[in-house]
């Protein structure tokens, strides 16, 4: 379990705020249902020097990058030289970290994107956090309810207690394109996932998930 425990999944310090809240938790997951309240606090301690609260909610660095068909809906907060491009629609109770990118038609829903987290093509975030880093390939999606409406269980047994919950990616994990990760996916610091593949469970850190049952260390 010391695995699955948030110091072990995030060990960069760059992403102060986030990391902050989150240690408050022992496993990241615990964090998920208070996203919403973690980036309306925040917002209200930001300066209007340095960011700016275009509607109600929203708070903009004056140094990030926004497209003006993006749509952006309250509470976010989005940090110095990230990114939002074209038609990505942030639904709320969303950090976006400095320099992450948030691409073309990317929808994201209570989720923290670390410092230079990166879903730029495609990609769904819901219920999720991208560590450090991190990097979801074009068409990568973090599934956050199971077909049968019922709680997610982390490994298929840890109750979690609610019926949405998405991934959780550690610092540097790398997603291949069309990946999708099944609710309560765990994919550990430095871990990486092949294109195509359906991830359920833990992906362990400095390891490839290669399909079901082929996971292998890195060399």
């Amino acid at each position: 379990m010391k695995d699955l425990e948030t110091k072990a999944l995030f060990v960069n310090e760059e992403t102060k705020a986030p990391l902050e809240f989150l240690k408050g938790f022992k496993y990241p997951w615990e964090a998920v249902l208070h996203i919403k309240d973690f980036v309306c606090q925040l917002g209200k301690t930001l300066s209007r020097d340095v960011y700016e609260e275009i509607t109600e909610g929203v708070w903009i660095s004056k140094k990030a990058k926004v497209s003006k068909s993006a749509c952006i809906l309250p509470p976010t907060v989005i940090e110095d030289e990230a990114e939002v491009r074209h038609c990505a629609f942030i639904r709320g109770g969303v950090f976006v970290g400095k320099g992450a990118v948030v691409g073309n038609s990317t929808e994201l829903k209570n989720a923290i994107l670390f410092d230079y987290a990166q879903a730029p093509h495609f990609n769904y975030v819901g219920d999720s956090i991208l560590g450090y880093k991190a990097h979801l390939g074009a068409g990568a999606i973090t599934s956050n309810v199971k077909g049968d409406k019922l709680q997610v269980r982390i490994l298929g047994k840890i109750d979690t207690g609610f019926k949405k919950l998405g991934a959780i990616l550690g610092d540097f994990a790398e997603i291949g394109c069309g990946a999708v990760l099944n609710p309560g996916t765990i994919i550990g610091e430095r871990a990486s996932v092949y294109p195509l593949c359906s991830v359920r469970g833990f992906v362990p850190k400095n390891h490839i998930y290669k399909g079901k049952g082929e996971i292998i260390e890195k060399v």
